[in-house]
């Protein structure tokens, strides 16, 4: 069943139910008001007819009561104390039967409802007492008849029953109109999303139907924001697979060549062996970042909580840093702020390692790169600074995707990364609750600062800064 048709279902049954709820409740209240007005009418009839036999039943009953003026509705007995009918009107039932036999004996008005001759009748039975004594003398018995009220009730039932099923038949065909406009949008979404599906198309999107803060407008607005980030997950995917099968192919072309080259020679020399062994270093170095970086955004990679001195973890990438460099690339510390955070220092260690290792690989013979550990305002900075070619600013934004290089005419060196070190060393240091900035003009070079909370720091005030060191 289509949304559509419950909800004309659901608001046509709400509609029938508050109708029955209203129709039955006044047709209650009416038969009751109108109940209530024959005994009010009765009593005072009562009334004035007991004042006539206050000292008990004449003799001559019919020249007593000729100056009552009993309405033709209401008939009138006067029994007996043992029950027989003394005297009754002219529109009373023939017979001398008593108009409800079972109320004699009553010491007080009681109403009651009684059928007679295929009529119904409200009928009150009162004592009669004689003053001053008051002495049960007989009863007075009067009866309304109830057809102007049954024949009320009857109108009343049949036009709310005809009224009823008009308006609820009115309000499922309103309601059906009206569920179809509202839910014409999503019908729109809908076949947005198929037209999406069928074509393989994430740029489309859907137009803006309605307000915009509108519930609509709020769906069109999420779906479309969706349909956004699906565009830029399956562009980075297509990016990924195409980057990582350039990243394959290149030492999986070296491997082949030099195993071809081997079973033409007939010996396997040394320097193929060697750049056999580096390609497939490479590649397992490949592996093993992709698997990391899939564990980290899957939320299954652990992460020690530790007290790390940032300052120890910059001495000793500083010196693999001097391992690392090649001969007219100098290696500096700067500032040297004594610095303590909470984190994984093994973790924290690939992160500088990687920055490092980025900035030695685009820093020709001549430049330098600096290392830099300061403290401010509750935070640790470890910069990493480098007099290399710069990135433009455009490309900024995109550094730590995967496999990125601003520079695509460049290969990488047989024992350069993966093109995985900065996608990396950003997970990390959100990880640890940090972040990593960079500053870069073309042909300056570039600063990465890894910003990092502070635990604690040595001293009051500015830490004190160390000496600087050179390599």
């Amino acid at each position: 069943m289509t949304l559509r048709a419950r909800l004309t279902i659901w608001y046509t049954a709400v509609l029938a139910s508050a109708v029955l709820l209203f129709g039955g409740t006044l047709y209650i209240v009416l038969n009751l008001g109108l109940t209530s007005q024959i005994e009010h009418n009765l009593e005072q009839t009562a009334d004035e007819i007991l004042e006539t036999l206050d000292e008990g039943l004449p003799q001559d009953v019919t020249i007593t009561l000729r100056a009552l003026d009993l309405s033709t509705a209401v008939m009138m007995q006067i029994l007996a104390p043992d029950g027989s009918v003394v005297w009754q009107s002219m529109n009373a039932p023939a017979g001398g039967r008593p108009l409800d036999p079972e109320r004699i004996g009553a010491d007080r008005n009681i109403f009651s409802s009684q059928t007679l001759e295929g009529i119904e009748y409200r009928v009150l039975t009162t004592p009669v007492l004689a003053a001053p004594t008051e002495q049960l003398v007989g009863y007075l018995q009067l009866g309304a008849s109830m057809e102007t009220i049954q024949r009320a009730n009857q109108t009343l039932a049949v036009s709310m029953a005809v009224g009823g099923v008009l308006a609820v038949v009115l309000a499922a065909i309103v309601g059906y109109m009206v569920s179809g406009a509202a839910l014409r949008p999503i019908d729109e979404i809908t076949e947005t999303a198929l037209s999406i599906t069928r074509a393989d198309d994430l740029s489309q999107r859907i137009p803006q139907m309605g307000p915009p803060m509108g519930e609509v407008g709020h769906l069109i607005q999420a779906f479309n924001e969706t349909l956004e980030r699906l565009e830029g997950l399956f562009e980075a995917q297509r990016r990924f697979m195409a980057d990582v099968s350039h990243e394959l192919r290149t030492p999986l072309t070296a491997i082949r060549g030099n195993v071809d080259l081997i079973r033409q020679t007939g010996v396997a020399d040394e320097e193929s062996l060697d750049a056999i062994t580096s390609e497939v270093e490479r590649m397992t170095r490949l592996v093993q970042d992709l698997l990391l970086l899939a564990r980290a955004e899957t939320g299954v990679l652990p992460l020690a909580q530790e007290n790390v001195e940032l300052d120890t973890i910059m001495l000793e990438v500083f010196r693999h840093a001097k391992v690392l460099a090649p001969e007219g690339v100098k290696v500096s510390i700067g500032r040297e702020d004594q610095a303590i955070v909470v984190g994984d220092p093994d973790r924290l260690k690939q992160v500088l390692l990687n920055l490092v290792a980025n900035a030695i690989e685009h820093t020709p013979v001549g430049g330098s790169v600096r290392l830099d550990l300061a403290c401010v305002d509750g935070e640790a900075h470890l910069r990493v600074t480098d007099t290399g070619a710069g990135i433009p600013e455009e490309e900024l934004p995109q550094i730590f995707e995967r496999f990125y290089r601003h520079d695509r005419s460049r290969t990488r060196k047989g024992d350069g990364g993966t093109g995985l070190g900065l996608s990396i060393a950003y997970w990390i240091a959100r990880a640890h609750g940090g972040r990593i900035e960079v500053e870069s003009e073309v042909g300056k070079g570039s600063t990465f600062t890894l910003v990092l909370p502070l635990k604690r720091t040595a001293g009051e005030g500015t830490p004190p800064e160390r000496g600087s060191t050179n390599a």
